[in-house]
């Protein structure tokens, strides 16, 4: 006799229900604490379509794609947005100063603990900020959020962070450094460009895997990814800051080294939370990362998004800010000591792909 498989009972089954409820309401509160930070911080909470010409232009996000039909039949391709970053801009474009998006974002190719197909994504932007007000943002975000759980550490996979303790904040290039051994911005050049052939021997000298078809920033991945991220976050918020520049589409250059960006990384308990950036606002330098981007894209995965010129058209006009997206359902995980994503949210995607 074969033996029986199991197969688990769906989210919405009492008992299962029972089970996640108490992680729901948690998630709730905290959204509810949230959205009072953020008004007595004078921001505006909007609301941006799903629905968009493009979905992003970074060449490892993947969208669902869709079209749009007229009375007639003729068709039109359209995205379900990825983030609603290219619609807060034009809202500051618009003139807005300070707002705040609690927004349904999709994401193909994704799924796992902390990952989902749809999540909720917060951002938020401040006009005329520097990028630094955002990294206090989340630091009180993160102690509110535990506040309200009445957590007094987050934990995942049995590693803790305090989120009352200050945050430890570390460049890209000192972390490759002190984790890897690697000095990261010598395959860099003042202009951005970088070189391969750099990385790739140090990586090798750290013995780790070199494939030929790597490009310089799938190595930059794999050691922020096996041999970085995995120290971020423990103890305390980690806020990982300046990428270089060819990491850091969406991102101006720093004032004080054109190598890298004003692009941060927020992490608790080795969690990615967040990424945040002083904006860039020059659309003709947007446009060639964008360019370059999904240059990459079709040459790994086969295929490219259309770049939104209506975005490129309102970032001509855009003020100087300062803007972060953080993955509010992971946040709820922390704060709720939940053990995946799913356990969070109030009706999961069907399970698909088996």
């Amino acid at each position: 006799m074969k033996p029986s498989i199991t197969k688990a009972s769906p989210w919405w089954t009492p008992n299962v229900h029972a089970d996640r409820r108490p992680f729901l309401i948690g998630r709730n509160a905290v959204q509810a604490a949230l959205r009072g930070y953020f008004a007595r911080e004078d921001f505006i909470e909007v609301d941006t379509a799903t629905l968009q010409v493009s979905p992003g232009n970074e060449a490892h996000l993947h969208a669902f794609a869709t079209e749009a039909l007229t009375t007639d039949g003729q068709k039109t391709a359209f995205y379900l947005h990825t983030s609603p970053e290219f619609a807060c801009k034009k809202l500051l474009a618009a003139g807005e100063q300070r707002i705040a998006c609690f927004s349904h974002v999709y994401r193909n190719r994704e799924r796992g603990p902390l990952h989902h197909p749809e999540f909720t994504m917060l951002e938020w932007y401040r006009a005329a900020e520097v990028y630094e007000s955002l990294m206090m943002d989340c630091v009180r975000i993160l102690a509110l959020a535990a506040e309200t759980t009445k957590s007094a550490v987050f934990s995942y996979r049995g590693r803790e962070c305090d989120p009352f303790a200050g945050p430890e904040r570390i460049g890209v290039a000192e972390a490759f450094a002190r984790h890897a051994g690697i000095d990261l911005l010598a395959s860099v050049s003042p202009d951005g460009s970088t070189d391969r052939g750099h990385l790739a021997a140090e990586v090798r000298r750290e013995g780790m895997r070199v494939s030929e078809d790597d490009g310089w920033a799938d190595l930059f991945s794999r050691v922020l990814v096996e041999k970085v991220e995995p120290h971020l976050g423990f103890g305390r918020v980690t806020i990982l800051d300046e990428y270089p520049v060819s990491e850091a589409a969406l991102a101006r250059p720093s004032a004080h080294d054109p190598r890298v960006a004003e692009r941060f990384e927020v992490y608790a308990c080795g969690v990615e939370l967040a990424n945040g950036f002083g904006e860039l606002t020059n659309p003709d330098e947007q446009r060639r990362r964008f360019e370059i981007e999904m240059a990459e894209k079709q040459r790994v995965y086969g295929e490219t998004y259309p770049i939104d010129e209506d975005f490129l058209d309102a970032l001509a006009i855009m003020p100087e800010a300062s803007g972060i997206a953080l993955g509010f359902d992971r946040l709820a995980m922390l704060a709720t000591g939940a053990s995946r994503i799913d356990q969070v949210l109030w009706a999961p995607v069907a399970e698909y792909g088996r």
